[in-house]
């Protein structure tokens, strides 16, 4: 230990005599301390924010496929609209369109996250490294395109279950699903049909799940009337980080590895 002596004029302050240590309890009086809570969220699987607060997040997938494509109309509109959004990117739509990427990580409205390298189910992926190897690869890759690390992640299919939760979470990454699917894969939806529905369902504090690399989808026609009319309605438009700041994370206690979940499935539209 070294002890610091302050002299100040004639008199100098010196350190007060450390007090007799106690004597230590008998064997058969063991000493206990109450464990402590800790401020945590052990492994959270987030499918929505506040509902005290009218706040809304859209969140596009730009999903691994084999054709991995990006419809541009969806960004104009998120552009021209000055709409924030959080965009979920495939590892391997990343490395199929580097310069998108590299474009849309300038844009300060837009929150990059993680939505693995293939696109795989990940709660059917049983090994454990193989799980946090796509989560890995994926961060890798956004990282060395745009100089960002994803703090989300999104999966696949919207199916998720405690397991794959508690591994994203060791790769510093918290789980998004979603509570509001825009159900704009369904091949049956019409733009307006799919405005109507993400119009009704809408409330506060929703994460809405949509697509940005499918032409095909009736996504980029639906996306200007959903912002004109959350809007109206009194809704913010906001990213996921900003929805989750209105969150009040509980108080819990952390554990090593969760017990196995069902799946948690994204729906359509009925």
């Amino acid at each position: 230990m070294v002890l610091v002596v302050l002299v100040a004029s004639a008199c100098a302050w010196t350190p007060p005599e450390e007090p007799e240590a106690p004597a230590p309890l008998p064997p058969s009086a063991p000493a206990t301390v109450a464990a402590e809570p800790t401020a945590c969220v052990t492994a959270p699987i987030v499918t929505n924010g506040s509902r005290l607060r009218k706040r809304i997040a859209l969140t596009f997938d730009a999903c691994t496929t084999r054709k991995n494509e990006y419809d541009e109309r969806v960004i104009r509109t998120l552009l021209e609209t000055n709409t924030p959004a959080t965009l979920f990117i495939g590892g391997g739509w990343a490395l199929a369109n580097p310069r998108r990427l590299q474009e849309l990580a300038q844009y300060p409205g837009f929150e990059l996250g993680n939505h693995t390298f293939s696109h795989a189910n990940m709660p059917k992926v049983r090994d454990d490294r193989q799980v946090l190897e796509e989560l890995q690869r994926a961060q890798r890759v956004v990282y060395d395109l745009t100089g960002q690390i994803p703090r989300y992640f999104r999966p696949p299919f919207g199916e998720v279950d405690g397991r794959v939760a508690w591994l994203a979470s060791q790769a510093a990454l918290t789980t998004i699903n979603f509570d509001l699917p825009s159900g704009d894969p369904d091949a049956t939806v019409t733009p307006k049909r799919m405005v109507d529905w993400v119009l009704k369902q809408a409330s506060p504090g929703a994460i809405v799940v949509m697509h940005m690399n499918h032409k095909r989808f009736p996504t980029a026609e639906a996306l200007p009337a959903i912002i004109k009319g959350l809007r109206k309605r009194g809704f913010e438009l906001v990213t996921v980080g900003t929805l989750l700041d209105d969150t009040a994370w509980p108080t819990c206690q952390p554990v090593p590895a969760p017990a196995l979940e069902p799946a948690l499935v994204a729906g359509v539209i009925p």
